[in-house]
């Protein structure tokens, strides 16, 4: 059941899937490596893994399944233990009669086929697929958290209760982080947290409990409630991970530590804070082995990726991303910075903190207790020949001092503001005491962003306004101009009207309780254009520069928004909840 390099060379010159340039190419590689065929052919991207699985499958007569999105039944999927579905990537996706089929990457695998045949005494139906479907399948082996911490409690049911934090002596913490059930509470903590894509957890400790929270989306979900004699112990776990003092309960702490698996690679950026009932623990999950993203996969559509193309391409200038904490301005940086990063230039950052690691830019940690500030790291910065300058926020006068300077002279600037519109950044530096003619010499474009969730496909439900909603949502907003835009991105048909028009809700299932799943940005992207810098250097108001720019073909964040509505890309509601002010 192997399917020979000869027989997969033929066949994918016959379906045009790779050419013979590229073939050899692979060969050449597969000779060197050792590696098979198809596997050189899909590292070089010459062909897909999906195409490569469904032609091995048509070669052996074999047939394909796609199980990326099937939830398997928990009796038919635990037919082969989780250990054996790991190691060998072959599960069981259906049971019909004394029939199991099956689903693998490797037909050749007939040791495996062999065990399950007997271990279930049922006739084995060999499936190929591709890596994602194995992936979805191997998920669903996991417990749920509930299901879990029971089992560590039933296990370990004496819990050693420790007094208030200030009365414990250092070496008790240490043992009590170092107890059993506390490493396994806090390792499933972190394991289902990565499992579920939550952004940040959240440990607070409350009078009689202590409550656990994840941030999935943007929304911050109880995952789960710890008896409070565990507090003591969790916390010490916690700080020993991220090499704190612990013993300190009276100070905020800072910290990082790695976890690193054949799956994951992720940096946790921890902040204890002393609350009434003793700490409170914020962790931040920060993928390091994601992919980079792209500025159409943040949700920037033809007009906006023109501007920002436009403009980054300039030697000099800055380039500002505005919007409140969270919002994801820090991402819309890397990734403008990830299209900067070519041999050709020197990219340096300072950062408090740094997020994610880029190779080949030098990154710098902003550390106040040493003196190293903004300002401070930007000034020395400005001493190794950058030639793009990327500071994580403008927070005070001296930075956007520094870094309008560094614009002027010759760099290109990208950095942060806090601020609610594109617009609102102008006035926001005015207000650092950075003279109007410098802005309007300097700015180049600026960005405002927000994150809304997007529907989950497979289960969004299509409805029309009702009148009721039309009219309430013409009383918070000119639904006449966004019915222009609407028409104007080709959104919807030269006819369309709000009672006629197609929009998307969340609707709930199984797989994705709350219909949501995942976030996209919706943006304003403002060109500083000649007109623009007239009126910033007349000191013009936020709202009188938003309706040049309106005029000169900005879309809002808003209109954007509902663009993405439009679209079924996400709902009215969570457009709603975001740009409301």
């Amino acid at each position: 059941m192997r399917v020979s390099p000869e027989q997969l060379r033929a066949f994918l010159l016959d379906s045009g899937l790779a050419s013979e340039a590229q073939i050899k190419k692979a060969e050449s590689e597969s000779k060197k490596t050792g590696q098979k065929l198809g596997d050189v052919l899909v590292s070089q991207g010459a062909i897909k893994p999906e195409e490569l699985a469904k032609l091995q499958a048509y070669i052996l007569g074999i047939p394909f399944v796609n199980l990326e999105k099937e939830m398997i039944p928990k009796d038919i999927l635990h037919i082969i233990p989780e250990q054996i579905a790991k190691k060998n990537n072959i599960v069981v996706f259906k049971k019909t009669g004394g029939n199991l089929e099956v689903a693998m990457l490797d037909p050749d695998d007939l040791q495996t086929i062999d065990f399950i045949k007997k271990k279930s005494n049922l006739r084995i139906l060999p499936r190929l697929t591709n890596s994602s479907s194995i992936k979805n399948v191997l998920k669903q082996y996991q417990k749920t958290l509930k299901a879990e911490f029971g089992d560590i409690i039933e296990k370990e049911p004496a819990f050693v209760p420790l007094a208030e934090e200030e009365e414990v002596a250092p070496e008790d913490l240490e043992k009590a982080a170092k107890d059993l059930p506390v490493v396994r509470i806090v390792d499933t903590l972190l394991k289902h947290a990565i499992l579920e894509k939550a952004s940040d957890i959240h440990i607070e400790p409350m009078e009689k409990e202590i409550v656990v929270r994840y941030r999935i989306d943007g929304i911050l979900h109880d995952v789960m409630t710890l008896p409070k004699q565990v507090s003591a112990g969790v916390v010490a776990r916690i700080k020993i991970l991220s090499n704190l003092k612990i013993d300190e309960h009276r100070l905020p702490q800072d910290g990082r530590f790695k976890i690193e698996d054949e799956e994951h690679k992720i940096s946790f950026r921890v902040s204890i804070l002393p609350v009434y009932d003793g700490e409170k623990i914020v962790m931040r999950l920060l993928p390091e082995d994601s992919k980079g993203f792209t500025l159409e996969g943040l949700g920037f559509w033809t007009k906006q990726l023109e501007i920002i193309h436009r403009n980054i391409k300039k030697p000099n200038g800055l380039i500002l991303v505005t919007g409140p904490t969270g919002c994801g301005k820090t991402t819309t940086l890397y990734t403008i910075m990830d299209i900067l990063n070519t041999p050709g230039v020197n990219i340096s950052t300072v950062e408090d903190p740094i997020e994610y690691r880029m190779p080949r830019i030098n990154q710098t940690q902003v550390n106040p207790k040493i003196g190293l500030s903004f300002a401070n790291g930007l000034r020395s910065l400005l001493r190794q020949d950058p030639d793009i300058l990327m500071v994580g926020e403008i927070r005070d006068n001296e930075t956007a001092s520094l870094a309008i300077n560094a614009a002027l002279t010759g760099h290109l600037v990208l950095s942060t503001l806090h601020t609610n519109s594109a617009a609102g950044a102008l006035p926001r530096l005015i207000d650092m005491q950075v003279e109007p003619f410098l802005i309007a010499s300097t700015a180049n474009c600026i960005i405002a962003q927000r994150l809304v969730r997007t529907l989950f496909p497979e289960t969004r439900e299509k409805y029309n306004l009702t009148e009721a909603e039309i009219k309430s949502l013409s009383e918070q907003f000119d639904l006449e101009a966004i019915l222009n835009v609407l028409k104007e991105e080709k959104a919807v048909g030269p006819k369309a009207t709000f009672e006629t028009i197609d929009f998307y809700r969340a609707k709930g299932s199984e797989e994705c309780p709350d219909g949501y799943r995942g976030r996209i940005g919706i943006h304003e992207v403002l060109e500083v254009t000649a007109p623009v810098k007239e009126m910033i250097i007349k000191n013009a108001s936020p709202g009188q520069i938003e309706k040049q720019a309106k005029e000169e073909g900005m879309t809002s964040m808003l209109e954007d928004g509902f663009i993405k509505a439009v679209k079924g890309v996400t709902s009215i509601e969570e457009v709603l909840r975001v740009t409301k002010e």
